[in-house]
């Protein structure tokens, strides 16, 4: 794992492009991590990576983890219907 500063991200992104392909690279601003840089493989990577960052796909999460934990649990179709149900409340 490589760590950089923001500046030198920025005047040499390309490389750490090329750098990223090997291990992830963190981003550091004034000493302290604020990014990384990590390789996107294929395509289930990147929705991976985009659904682990989604607000509301760890919201549902959350709730999901706290039916089991009750005894209950969220059925696959229940899981999408409340994905559809937060996707058009968050539409204006």
């Amino acid at each position: 794992m490589r760590i950089a500063s923001v500046a030198d991200v920025k005047t040499q992104f390309s490389a750490y492009l090329k750098e990223c392909q090997r291990g992830p690279v963190v981003v550091t601003r004034n000493g302290q991590p604020v990014a990384a840089l990590v390789p996107i493989l294929d395509e289930d990577e990147l929705e991976d990576l985009v659904l682990a960052y989604s607000p509301r796909f760890r919201a549902i999460l959350g709730k999901a983890g706290r039916q089991i934990a009750a005894g209950e649990g969220l059925s696959e179709a229940e899981f999408w219907e409340e994905d559809e149900r937060a996707s058009q409340a968050a539409q204006p």
